[in-house]
């Protein structure tokens, strides 16, 4: 079986990018920028999203937790127990609450230790090395593999060092939409588009089969 060709791959970039081309950052209500909140805030955010639950659940949470003052790691440590799993609860992120809430607190004093609250000190030591980034990113409680894949997916629009990163669950989601599932050729269907944006909307097309089925739906009346 052949693959897409490119205008054909091209079609269904363009359908999917209009369809959900946001990243989960912004849906989260975070500015990103290469400044310590907003690159904490993305943090907590992927790990949220990293548990088995929704995403639009974890981003509530997310949001609520922000809302409530818990943008920044100094915030967060000093923020009770009992005031993060609110919060959490505020958000609709009931079935981990309080796991969830431990290990942001632990995680946001190791964040003040090790980075001094500033993520940025992490992408100095990694040195453009994303294995190094995201084992680096693996050290935070809650940020496991899928974490970690996460925060890079979406960091790089700010940290192009990391080059294009899809993770496993962007690929997936090339799969069910007749994409490429090679890096080098979804770039190129790319073009010049925002990367973070198309590797998210990749993710809600793996995670949604009847955003992908609508997607592939508007590339087809393209054509």
């Amino acid at each position: 079986m052949t693959g897409p060709t490119s205008a054909s791959a091209r079609r269904i970039t363009d359908a999917l990018l209009e369809e959900c081309g946001r990243t989960y950052a912004a849906e989260a209500g975070i500015r990103l920028r290469d400044t310590p909140q907003p690159l904490y805030q993305l943090l907590v955010l992927s790990h949220l999203l990293s548990a088995r639950i929704r995403a639009s659940v974890a981003v509530a949470a997310a949001r609520a937790l922000f809302a409530h003052g818990m943008r920044t790691p100094r915030r967060m440590a000093d923020a009770t127990w009992q005031e993060r799993v609110d919060a959490l609860g505020e958000g609709g992120y009931r079935r981990y609450d309080e796991r969830t809430s431990t290990q942001l607190g632990e995680g946001a004093y190791l964040v003040l230790d090790v980075w001094k609250g500033d993520l940025r000190r992490l992408r100095a030591e990694a040195d453009g090395d994303t294995e190094a980034l995201r084992a680096g990113l693996r050290r935070v409680q809650g940020i496991g593999p899928a974490g970690a894949d996460i925060f890079v997916r979406e960091v790089q629009a700010v940290w192009p060092e990391t080059g294009f990163w899809v993770g496993a669950k962007g690929l997936q989601g090339a799969e069910r939409l007749g994409l490429p599932t090679s890096t080098g050729r979804l770039l190129d269907a790319a073009r010049d588009r925002d990367r973070a944006a198309f590797a998210a909307a990749l993710v809600r097309a793996a995670l949604d089969r009847e955003t992908a089925e609508r997607v592939r739906e508007a590339a087809r009346a393209r054509s």
